[in-house]
């Protein structure tokens, strides 16, 4: 058989036509739709009940609410309460009800596995392509059309392999990756195709870890960001639940040596210094040392992006030995997962967080989405682990967010302003 890539391979498997070819238009049977609170139920159901019909498979969806909660105002309330009646009405078992963002409570319990087609009502469900499954978002429209069918159409996309060597030095991670990555390339440097990260430092990732780089494949300008699965792989998804039998198959999961790719970038990990975009986009990094000079109010720790078991454990690292946040700066924790947060907890990482001085927020998107009382009030300056930082998406347009590692926020919260961690770390 011609080499293929292992986007080829996921979207053939999907459409039943293993020889397809970048470019091919194809319709794919869809192994898992996940929606919440914000693009889900509230814009389904009316389409659903004036057609007269029921979702295709209630078992191949998850609904998560995480946008709008905990609801602070009647209309929130009422778009939780949406989804809370539409899942019983569609019986729906899946449903993750204030336990986190839909990005992290997917995969943690079992949801996606090597080999599967998905699809995400939401512009980072790319996140499961860290878990070698072909997954992307779509919009309500589309949603709706496999809702109904269990059916959606594809482009084949080409691949852009984003090759990492060497290992990635102390008091730098993925987030540093992804900032290079958006700024070198730009916010469209993935051109809508699937990018797959791939090389020594990218194996030796851990899955939290491959998860922030997929799901910042989005800021890349990617539909899918993949990354081969492996025995980290494995590993990380039996322990959320998922039979080994259902695993048995992963050797097929890579792109061919040889397979057709629409171009390779290299970049070295050992040579990476911690990253920080400024204000406005994610795609405007420089080394963290650039923006020494500036002061900040507020240290978030949050999102999908940024606040998974392993991003608390690395602010945790920083912290550790009494440092405590700065005089002045306003130390925000909000942790991905009402799981991770309790993993945190029995690790003793979220009591270095809360001596810290860490304010613990709800299990939600909170801030990153714009939503609830911990946005940004008007002309203050923060440095966050979001994966966006556009003007006013966090409160106030005049507020201004900087993006940054778990580790180089943590820093920053330390010492008042923006700070290369290793200079806390060594």
């Amino acid at each position: 058989m011609t080499p293929r890539t292992l986007a080829q391979k996921l979207v053939g498997r999907a459409c039943g036509d293993p020889q397809v070819q970048p470019g091919d238009i194809v319709t794919c049977r869809v192994d898992l739709a996940m929606m919440h609170d914000s693009g889900g139920p509230r814009r389904l159901k009316p389409h659903l009940d004036s057609l007269g019909v029921r979702v295709w498979d209630p078992e191949r969806i998850v609904v998560v609410t995480d946008h709008y909660v905990p609801a602070t105002d009647e209309d929130s309330a009422r778009i939780v309460r949406i989804a809370r009646d539409w899942v019983r009405e569609q019986g729906i078992r899946h449903f993750y009800d204030e336990q986190g963002i839909c990005h992290v409570i997917t995969p943690s319990h079992g949801h996606l596995r090597p080999g599967m087609f998905a699809v995400g009502g939401d512009s980072h469900s790319c996140t499961g392509g860290a878990f070698g499954a072909y997954m992307f978002g779509i919009g309500a429209t589309e949603m709706l059309g496999v809702a109904v069918s269990g059916e959606i159409w594809l482009r084949v996309p080409h691949t852009i392999a984003m090759e990492w060597t060497g290992r990635l030095p102390g008091g730098v991670c993925a987030k540093d990756m992804m900032l290079h990555m958006c700024t070198r390339f730009g916010m469209d440097g993935g051109q809508y195709e699937a990018v797959e990260f791939c090389g020594d430092a990218v194996r030796a990732l851990s899955m939290n870890e491959r998860m922030t780089l997929s799901n910042m494949a989005t800021e890349l300008g990617a539909q899918a960001g993949l990354i081969a699965p492996d025995a980290t792989t494995v590993q990380w998804l039996q322990a959320a639940g998922v039979p080994g039998d259902a695993l048995h198959d992963m050797a097929q999961w890579h792109t061919d040596e040889g397979a057709p790719l629409l171009a390779r970038h290299r970049m070295d990990a050992g040579s990476l210094a911690p990253q920080v975009s400024a204000p406005g986009s994610p795609a405007q990094a420089q080394d963290a040392t650039a923006f020494a000079h500036e002061r900040l109010d507020i240290a978030y720790i949050g999102a999908c992006t940024g606040a998974k078991l392993d991003d608390l454990r690395m602010a945790a690292q920083v912290f550790r030995g009494g440092r405590k946040a700065a005089a002045g700066v306003r130390l925000m924790v909000a942790p991905a997962s009402a799981q991770d947060q309790r993993q945190a907890a029995d690790e003793g990482v979220l009591q270095t967080l809360v001596d810290a001085g860490a304010e613990l927020l709800p299990n939600a998107c909170g801030a990153c989405a714009g939503y609830g009382a911990n946005t940004f009030a008007p002309d203050t300056t923060a440095i966050s682990t979001t994966a966006r930082n556009f003007t006013g998406r966090m409160g106030a347009a005049s507020s201004r967010v900087f993006l940054g590692s778990p580790y180089t926020v943590a820093a920053s919260a330390i010492t008042g302003h923006i700070t290369d961690p290793r200079e806390l770390l060594a």
